[in-house]
C-alpha cells in the first residue's frame, strides 16, 4: 500500500488547471499593461516595456483578458476564466457548457467589468457575476425562455451594463437587460452585497437573495 500511495503521489499534476505562471522580475515593480499574446497572458512595465510575468496553461488558450484591480482576468479557450496578480493564479472558475459556442463566436463582450470590484461574465445562456477579489460567485441572471444574451452587444451607461436580449417572439421591452454588481436593474429590489467578509458594507440593505425574473 505504501509503493502505491508513494506512486500515486509522484503523477498526481503539480499545477492543477495546467497553470504556468512565470515571473520575469521584481515583484515590487508593478505591471499594469496586460494583454493576450499567443499562447499566453503577459504583463509588462508600462514605463520600459519590460516584461514582468508570464501565465500560460498547458494545451489552452487565452481569448482575452481584462485587467482589474491589480489582477488580470483571463477567458480560456475551454471556457475557464481565471485571476492572477503575477505572484499566484488566485482563482479559477468554470463555464458551463460554453468552449464549443466560445470557438464558434469568439470571446467578445465576454467579460465586463462591473462597480465596486465586481466582473460579469456574459453568455447566451446567462449573465454570472463574481466578485474579482476572490473569484465568489454573486449572483446569476439567466436569459428568459427562447431568449438568448448577445456579450458582443453589450454597452455601459453609467453604473450600468445594458445587455441585448433577442427572443424568437415577445415585446422589444424583454430584449434589453440592465445590470449592475448587485444584479437586474428593477424597482424595489432587495439584493445581497458584495463585499468581502468582515469589511463595512457599501449597500447597507442587505436584504434577500435575488431572484431572477420570470
Amino acid at each position: 500500500m505504501g509503493v502505491l500511495l508513494v506512486v500515486a503521489l509522484q503523477v498526481r499534476p503539480v499545477a492543477p488547471y495546467g497553470d504556468r505562471l512565470t515571473p520575469h522580475g521584481p515583484e515590487e515593480r508593478a505591471a499594469t499593461a496586460v494583454r493576450a499574446r499567443g499562447a499566453a497572458v503577459e504583463a509588462y512595465d508600462p514605463a520600459h516595456g519590460e516584461r514582468r510575468w508570464r501565465y500560460a496553461r498547458e494545451g489552452r488558450r487565452p481569448l482575452d483578458v481584462l485587467p482589474a484591480r491589480g489582477h488580470a482576468i483571463a477567458l480560456w479557450d475551454d471556457g475557464l476564466v481565471t485571476a492572477t496578480d503575477g505572484r499566484s493564479v488566485r482563482w479559477h472558475r468554470a463555464l458551463p457548457a460554453v468552449s464549443g459556442w466560445l470557438a464558434a463566436h469568439g470571446a467578445a463582450g465576454v467579460l465586463r467589468p462591473l462597480p465596486r470590484g465586481m466582473l460579469a461574465v456574459v453568455t447566451p445562456r446567462r449573465i454570472t457575476a463574481y466578485r474579482t477579489a476572490d473569484g465568489d460567485l454573486r449572483w446569476v441572471l439567466p436569459a428568459r425562455e427562447r431568449c438568448a444574451f448577445r456579450p458582443d452587444r453589450a454597452v455601459r451607461h453609467g453604473p450600468n451594463l445594458l445587455v441585448a436580449q433577442p427572443c424568437a417572439r415577445g415585446a422589444w421591452t424583454d430584449q434589453l437587460v440592465a445590470v449592475d454588481d448587485l444584479g437586474p436593474v428593477a424597482p424595489d429590489r432587495s439584493p445581497l452585497g458584495n463585499e468581502m467578509p468582515g469589511r463595512t458594507a457599501g449597500h447597507p440593505d442587505p436584504g434577500k437573495p435575488l431572484a431572477p425574473p420570470r
